[in-house]
């Protein structure tokens, strides 16, 4: 009989259409996807997967799990009490909810002794405080692809009247800016423990915003990182870390608990030559993380940004190729007759084109190569 493998899902991701479910099927699973989207999805079952009570109850009346997972951001908490509720693994739902709430990240490494980060929580009506330490990052509490964060150097009451407009209602998070360079911490843990799976570089474009423009692989894992990750509870399942080399130590910049987006996940796949997306599932599953071994490659993933606002009139489609001994992939996130508005996140991507190779300078020689032969045309 094969594995019953409940998916919650919000909108279709190509991280779930063209990693998790092709991993399944490689596993034998039935999969049933649960989600509040179901016109979205080929054959799911309509379910409000934001309230644990209502996925419960639909997991009940389907029949009985042998995983329940999610790689969505918003539904960690409520997949986890499910898991927890018919005794399958998964992760601990308090450190789900710890990551996913950037004010409660901090106040739990505060508490743990592992790093003092200025944070201040402002609800809807808080007033704004004059007297914070400039310069100083503004987000949404549980915000995602960099939307609506933005350094501050000044005015903050201006800066938060600019965003509350856009999202009435929510709360905020004012907190320290952390100079220095941007690191990810990718990891994977069983029952067990957890494994470090390796880690990348990140460059962001201009500030005030904080747009990722591409990743590259720098797998040295970091003590500090799995001291916080230890504090906050994340161990078992995915997770991908963000933290800051500030000229004080390592610090966190944000814990997201599912596995790295933007299609560095497949990237990751493919430095480590591994199932990563049948590996994630096994562990839901009850199954071990398996022994490897780093190896030599070398890894890239360039997001291409729009710079301007326009239609889109030339794009090159979604492609593989190889070139000497580095293999790249191209994945179009818009179409030719978009209409792009710039909106300073990573919305604003056009493609990514990802490669793997034996070294930065072979992977970085084919990406611009191929950025020459298949430009963007926006106008």
């Amino acid at each position: 009989m094969a594995l019953r493998l409940y998916l919650t899902a919000l909108k279709p991701t190509d991280s779930v259409t063209d990693g998790f479910l092709p991993a399944a099927r490689a596993l034998g699973c039935e999969v049933i996807i649960l989600t509040d989207r179901p016109e979205r999805h080929p054959h799911a079952v309509a379910c409000d997967v934001r309230d644990p009570r209502a996925l419960i109850d639909t997991v009940e009346q389907l029949g009985r799990p042998d995983a329940i997972f999610s790689n969505s951001d918003h539904l960690q908490t409520e997949t986890a009490l499910a898991a927890s509720y018919f005794g399958l693994p998964g992760k601990d739902w308090r450190a789900c909810a710890t990551a996913k709430n950037k004010f409660l990240t901090r106040r739990r490494l505060a508490e743990a002794g592992i790093e003092q980060v200025f944070s201040l929580r402002l609800g809807p009506g808080d007033p704004v405080p004059e007297d914070v330490p400039y310069p100083v990052v503004l987000k949404p509490r549980e915000g995602v692809a960099s939307e609506d964060v933005m350094l501050v150097e000044k005015d903050l009451a201006r800066a938060v009247a600019e965003v509350r407009r856009r999202r009435p209602g929510e709360a905020l998070v004012v907190e320290e800016y952390l100079e220095g360079p941007l690191r990810t911490l990718e990891t994977l843990g069983d029952e067990s423990g957890l494994r470090v799976l390796g880690g990348f570089e990140t460059t962001l474009g201009a500030l005030p915003y904080f747009v990722e423009e591409r990743l590259d692989w720098a797998p040295e894992p970091d003590a500090h990182v799995l001291a916080a990750l230890r504090a906050l509870g994340v161990g078992f399942g995915a997770c991908h870390t963000e933290y800051a080399l500030t000229a004080h130590g390592p610090r966190i910049v944000e814990v997201n608990y599912r596995v790295i987006g933007d299609h560095c996940d497949f990237l990751l796949a493919d430095v480590l030559g591994v199932p990563l997306f049948e590996w994630i599932l096994r562990v839901h599953l009850g199954e071990r993380v398996p022994d490897f071994t780093q190896g030599s490659a070398y890894g890239s993933a360039v997001s291409l940004v729009a710079d301007r606002e326009g239609i889109v009139k030339e794009a090159p489609g979604h492609e593989s190729v190889t070139t000497g001994d580095v293999r790249l992939w191209h994945r179009p996130l818009r179409e030719v007759g978009d209409v792009v508005t710039l909106t300073r996140t990573n919305r604003d991507y056009l493609g990514v084109v990802r490669g793997v190779g034996p070294s930065r300078e072979l992977v970085d020689a084919a990406v611009q190569d191929y950025r020459a032969a298949r430009p963007w045309v926006v106008e």
